[in-house]
């Protein structure tokens, strides 16, 4: 029972429904929308670019995501080679231990010799937390790490490498010049009570269900326009479509942060900070798509453009 990355997405596509609602605040640590800038705004946007490559490379950032494996109830060895039913990409050590999913959550145990660690301290077994607690165990051997996590009833071995190529090779990010004719007031208009919503994925029968409060009105020129919003913390997360997807910008669409009002006074969207999702980096990341309502018939050229080629 050889596992590829490629076969776990497939698996994951026709037997998972819906995403967990945690993941909605694992984006808005990605790249949140620009604090209060009072003055300066070109260094504002600087800091904020920089800020958003360094997590891209940090340690809880995409670029060194190397495997996600989804499990069904049973054992699973891992390591390197052929034999294993879990394979770590660039692991040549054999059958370091194996995973085990029950009732009662994912069991690692570890084989002899391996030095497998949690908060630095060696193992041998141990029921790991998922992504879903307050502190969920992040376990280490060589330059591998990897976590537990859980959407809905669903269990899977999210795996990153700090030795990943992509660690060196990216960048820099390609932006369309600053644009503060996109940086716009807006105004959300909430909904009597928050809505659950719908909204599809980049993988086909992987749904994702935020919390929508409500819709973020604004005007670019003389034009209205509306984006449903998507509760994130103490922030709005939007995933929005225009027609700069064709080509110029990621096809499924972009992510864009604000911050969420108290009441029912205006508030900047700043497209400058429009940024691709997470899937445009790794295909070991699962990601909203823009929704038919948030798609907009004209082009936003500001924020972040994508090529392919370049990631």
């Amino acid at each position: 029972m050889s596992y590829t990355a490629n076969l776990a997405s497939k698996r994951l596509a026709s037997g998972l429904a819906v995403l967990s609602m945690c993941i909605v605040f694992a984006l808005a640590s990605a790249a949140t929308a620009i604090d209060v800038c009072v003055e300066n705004y070109s260094q504002c946007l600087q800091t904020w670019k920089s800020n958003r490559l360094a997590f891209l490379k940090s340690n809880d950032g995409y670029l060194n995501l190397a495997g996600l494996f989804w499990l069904q109830e049973g054992s699973y060895s891992f390591g390197g080679g052929d034999s294993v039913d879990l394979t770590f990409p660039g692991m040549s050590a054999g059958v370091v231990g194996h995973f085990v999913l029950s009732d009662e959550g994912v069991r690692l145990t570890v084989n002899p010799g391996f030095d497998v660690r949690l908060n630095d301290r060696p193992i041998s077994a141990v029921l790991l937390r998922d992504d879903t607690s307050n502190r969920p165990d992040v376990v280490t051997y060589q330059n591998y790490s990897w976590t537990i996590i859980r959407r809905v009833n669903q269990f899977a071995v999210r795996l990153r490498d700090a030795n990943h190529p992509a660690l060196t090779e990216f960048g820099p990010i390609d932006y369309y010049p600053t644009n503060e004719g996109l940086r716009v007031a807006a105004r959300l208009h909430r909904y009597v009570e928050p809505r659950v919503i719908r909204v599809d994925t980049v993988i086909e029968g992987l749904e994702y269900n935020p919390t929508s409060p409500g819709v973020v009105k604004f005007m670019l020129g003389d034009e209205p326009f509306e984006l449903e919003a998507y509760a994130a913390g103490t922030e709005l997360f939007l995933v929005f479509g225009d027609t700069t997807n064709r080509g110029r910008t990621y096809p499924a669409g972009r992510f864009l942060y604000a911050q969420a009002p108290v009441s029912d006074e205006e508030f900047v969207l700043d497209f400058n900070t429009a940024h691709s999702p997470p899937c445009a980096y790794n295909d070991f990341a699962t990601c909203p798509v823009a929704s038919p309502r948030n798609r907009l018939s004209i082009p936003i050229e500001a924020g972040e453009r994508y090529a392919r080629s370049n990631h």
